[in-house]
């Protein structure tokens, strides 16, 4: 036989299975198309230079991988839905006299034509999207750019190779399943798994047990780094635990209702309930994918949209003023002295005075800050000897902040004070339930808690690690916390805590302007620092215009991306559902038809299919939404590690919203893919 017959009954094949097909193809197209548009817009060279581009393509590059195994991994798994499908062809072709040999070469031209196609509409609807996503990111950062679209050869060539592996794979995939079936197998593939399956009690426990222990998890935990550590072991659980409760627990389940007999004995429950059971355990998987793509896309949106929303507000926080200058040493000497730094403060007034400028709302104030590990109220110091035996607890480590009672009500405005052994409190990404203290070497401290960071400092903002901010009587105590921590570097030659002046100004002037009297500072601070004869302390600087782009390019960048891959889930999501639906209808089709037969009417068919569909595809909705639930304070103590100005009351509107349009969507390709399964079931039915 030439090759142009084998060419001639693939595309006849391919045509023939459209409902099987053609789904599957848009769905490689749509792959490919948003696989490209991550890898181009990642790799722009263009998009790069644009300000707070690199933070976004930094993000990206996370994305393109994360579509990259998605895509090997879903489109290897929905292909098992066409291969099902197809052996009771290929097992008659085989009977006819067509050797394996020869369906393979069907196989490869069916593959082959879908890969090309694929590709070339995929590369296609990418470059004219990629584009668009373009100008989307780009307003995301407040820039501009024009209209023209450029191709770039890389993403491509990243894209073909990536996807012609893929199609290799589930081409080989095909080509075993072949070889290993014999021609009845293959005949009556459709009716494989018709033995009653037996409910797993041992699997369907250890699935309950992993997700009760993974609830209890992302509930009980009080503090954002342990939140951090465990969301990833919490993430595994639940996704085990699905799998183990769909595939085996359904099972449990169904066959408990079944010996409910109130229950079981009602006709549209009789026949639903006995068609679950049998397809359960084989479809089971496909329920939780469903399950597990639909909570993907609902944390994902959900989260990455609440960051978004609370930008301008993390700007705020992050930078109390629009230039601010962290001026310091490591601390060598037992007094506190920041003399040094009046370089720096007179290279700053200089610059300020050529450009015409006043600095206005003043914040400066002495900070000393060093780590220590927490043990209920008490706070060690000395942890050089803990780390060398290797008994150190790491995730009890708190970085410490002191400042002076007078700096505080200097800035605040207020006029407190302090006993001997009184401070105040305030516990960034932390909870700190004791009303004392007890430093290391100290006498124990009455805790008085204040609800937000000492003046406006925005270091809680961007530290990641949480933190506990004392302020304390005078400076005499910072010194003798840092002759106490002196004297341990000393001894054990670990790291010794640092005192830093910090001086922030605001600017009345344009966000281009302060950028410009930013870089002009750091110049003259970078100059008089390498011109000084003597050697000045250590310094860093932030202007809030400059890293308004920066947080922008990070929120808006997980926005992106979160919203890209919500996208990417759910065409996964939607294509498994078509597919079960389809399957399912195919495997339904000659059980109604003999209860038609036996006297069922078409009504209580109607209830019972309705019965059935509705109690199988809305489960993973419903599950997901529990998911969902018990991960929200997980998500929001992870959220509010990435950004202090993270409010729970906007995660849970957002999430909530998030979940509602999912749940009309679902609804909404539940009810276009249904269609396809009542016209196959009633197709039979009618003739």
């Amino acid at each position: 036989m030439r090759g142009g017959f084998y060419l001639k009954l693939a595309g006849a094949g391919i045509s023939k299975n459209r409902k099987f097909y053609f789904p599957y193809i848009l769905t490689c197209i749509c792959m490919i198309m948003m696989f490209y548009i991550v890898a181009f817009l990642a790799m722009s060279e263009d998009f790069k230079t644009m300000r707070g581009g690199d933070m976004i393509q930094s993000l990206l590059w996370v994305g393109v991988y994360v579509i990259a195994v998605f895509a090997l991994i879903f489109l290897y798994y929905t292909n098992s839905f066409l291969v099902r499908r197809r052996q009771k062809e290929f097992g008659l072709y085989n009977i006819l006299g067509m050797g394996k040999r020869n369906l393979v070469k069907i196989l490869v031209w069916e593959n082959v034509m879908t890969a090309v196609i694929s590709l070339a509409a995929g590369l296609g609807l990418g470059i004219l999207f990629s584009k668009l996503a373009e100008m989307a990111a780009i307003k995301l950062l407040g820039g501009q750019t024009g209209f023209a679209i450029h191709v770039e050869l890389r993403p491509i060539i990243c894209t073909v190779v990536l996807f012609l592996a893929i199609f290799l794979l589930v081409m080989l995939r095909m080509i075993v399943s072949i070889f290993r079936l014999k021609p009845v197998e293959m005949l009556r593939s459709e009716n494989v798994g018709e033995k009653p399956p037996k409910g797993n009690w041992l699997l369907a426990l250890i699935g309950f047990i992993l997700l009760a222990a993974a609830y209890y998890m992302a509930v009980s935990i009080m503090d954002p780094m342990s939140a951090m550590a465990m969301f990833f072991l919490a993430v595994i659980m639940v996704i085990l635990a699905t799998y183990l409760l769909f595939i085996s627990g359904s099972v449990v389940f169904c066959r408990l209702l079944q010996k409910k007999k109130s229950y079981y004995y009602k006709t549209k429950h009789f026949v639903s309930l006995s068609s679950m059971i049998y397809r359960m355990k084989r479809n089971g998987a496909g329920l939780a994918s469903i399950c597990i793509l639909s909570t993907m896309v609902l944390v994902t949106v959900s989260s990455t949209i609440s960051l978004y929303a609370q930008t301008e507000d993390s700007v705020e926080r992050r930078y109390p003023n629009d230039i601010f200058i962290s001026m310091g040493n490591d601390l060598g000497e037992e007094v506190i002295d920041t003399s040094d730094a009046q370089p720096y403060m007179q290279a700053v007034e200089e610059v300020l005075k050529e450009h015409n400028e006043t600095a206005q709302n003043v914040l400066n104030y002495i900070q000393y800050h060093n780590y220590g590990v927490q043990y209920g109220d008490q706070l060690q110091l000395n942890m050089y000897e803990d780390e060398a035996n290797g008994t150190l607890d790491y995730s009890k480590m708190l970085t410490l902040y002191f400042f002076t009672l007078e700096d505080y009500n200097r800035l605040t405005g207020e006029n407190r004070t302090l006993e001997e052994n009184e401070v105040l409190l305030y516990p960034a990404k932390m909870e700190y339930e004791y009303d004392t203290v007890k430093l290391e070497n100290f006498d124990i401290w009455s805790v008085e808690k204040i609800s937000e960071e000492p003046f406006h400092m925005g270091i809680a903002e961007v530290n990641m690690e949480t933190s506990l901010f004392f302020i304390v009587r005078d400076i005499s105590v910072m010194e003798q916390i840092a002759r106490y921590e002196y004297e341990l570097a000393q001894q054990y030659g670990g790291y010794v805590g640092s005192v830093t002046m910090e001086y922030g100004f605001d600017l009345d002037c344009s966000e281009e302007k302060q950028i410009t009297v930013f870089g002009d500072i750091w110049d003259r601070i970078s100059q008089t620092s390498k011109s000084s004869a003597e050697e000045l302390p250590s310094y860093s600087l932030e202007s809030k215009a400059q890293g308004r782009f920066d947080l922008i390019g990070i929120n808006g960048g997980l926005f992106f991306l979160g919203i890209l891959l919500g996208a990417v889930f759910l065409f996964g999501t939607v294509l498994i559902m078509y597919y079960k639906q389809i399957s399912e209808g195919y495997e339904d089709q000659n059980r109604f038809d003999i209860l038609m037969k036996v006297g069922m009417t078409r009504k209580e068919v109607k209830k019972s299919i309705n019965s059935q569909v509705l109690t199988v595809f809305f489960l993973p909705l419903i599950t997901a939404g529990v998911h969902l639930a018990f991960a929200f304070p997980l998500i929001s103590k992870i959220l509010m590690l990435i950004s202090a100005s993270a409010r729970k009351e906007l995660l849970c509107a957002v999430t909530v919203c998030c979940y509602l349009v999912f749940a009309l969507f679902y609804m909404i390709v539940y009810w276009i893919t249904s269609k396809s399964y009542y016209s196959i079931v009633s197709t039979k039915k009618d003739r």
